[in-house]
């Protein structure tokens, strides 16, 4: 591995998963420092997220103060958590409206996590520095094991403005009620997010979500072994691209948080990590800049 090569196969990456401030939750750096500590690398766009509102209003609010016009787009999302109203098609309409990418349905709003957190108390984590209600349980199956009509009503507005639905914290099981509904309605740009983490899909799963056009999005924070969040060796990220193809494999930081490494360092990183460890570098350009750049619809 050298420092050229990871340089050449970072030039033009693209993150869609960046946790900056403000936040309920300590953060490192705000959109503005992370769209600067992109640069550094030479990323082509970031997408920025939050357990707890959209995060479009705050690309906009800091457009006239520099966000605008540099050579790293940052885009916004909206995740559909207690704080914007959950399964709430009027919050995901404003979001869209105004240029989100991305609607994550629900994290740590899902009875998948909650469920999880309780059963681990020590899970890898953040913890609130501002005191706020606990979540509601947000399902996206009703009593009878039937989607949500409020899913359905958002599927349709991710269709309408051609933006990513995002997994999320979802099992599984309710994964596949949605993706299995989205295409059925046209929708093109499927995301699992981190799917051994929380979700704790299994490699055959994986493989269905791909089959139904999903992209399968690994965090860096999972695998870095400076990050507050490390939980497995760089070898079970291979096995996960191994398992369904470069082709449908994408990397997020998923970093911003206090005390971690920047979302840049991450990258930097791991892929030197994956280029030691045997991918070429072909494979690690789909990775990091030719799926997630498609997913957001850019194009050269």
């Amino acid at each position: 591995m050298t420092a050229d090569v990871v340089a050449r196969v970072l030039k033009g990456s693209v993150d869609l998963h960046v946790h900056p401030a403000p936040s309920p939750l300590p953060r490192r750096i705000d959109a503005l420092e992370a769209a600067r500590s992109a640069e550094q690398i030479g990323m082509r766009a970031i997408v920025v997220k939050s357990h707890h509102h959209s995060t479009v209003t705050d690309v906009l609010a800091l457009g006239g103060h520099g966000l605008d016009g540099g050579p790293v787009k940052v885009f916004g999302g909206i995740a559909l958590n207690s704080a914007v109203g959950g399964l709430n098609p009027h919050a995901v309409d404003l979001a869209l409206a105004m240029g989100g990418r991305i609607v994550w349905f629900p994290t740590i709003g899902l009875p998948q996590h909650i469920a999880h957190h309780a059963a681990h108390p020590n899970l890898k984590f953040p913890k609130l520095a501002v005191h706020v209600r606990e979540e509601r349980p947000i399902d996206v199956l009703d009593e009878s094991g039937r989607l949500r009509p409020e899913v359905y009503d958002i599927i349709g507005l991710i269709k309408e403005h051609d933006a990513i639905l995002a997994s999320a914290h979802m099992a599984p099981d309710r994964i596949l009620a949605v993706f299995e509904a989205a295409r059925e309605a046209g929708v093109d740009r499927l995301l699992v997010n981190h799917p051994n983490f929380v979700v704790e899909a299994t490699h055959e799963q994986g493989r269905r979500f791909v089959e139904l056009g999903a992209m399968i999005e690994h965090s860096l924070c999972m695998y870095d072994e400076r990050s507050s969040f490390h939980n497995w060796d760089v070898d079970v990220l291979l096995s996960w691209i191994q398992a369904v193809g470069a082709e449908r494999s994408t990397l997020g930081s998923d970093l911003g948080q206090m005390n971690n490494p920047l979302p840049s360092e991450a990258f930097t990183n791991i892929v030197g990590q994956l280029l030691d460890a045997g991918l070429s570098e072909a494979e690690l350009r789909q990775l990091v800049a030719t799926n997630p750049a498609r997913m957001l619809g850019l194009h050269d």
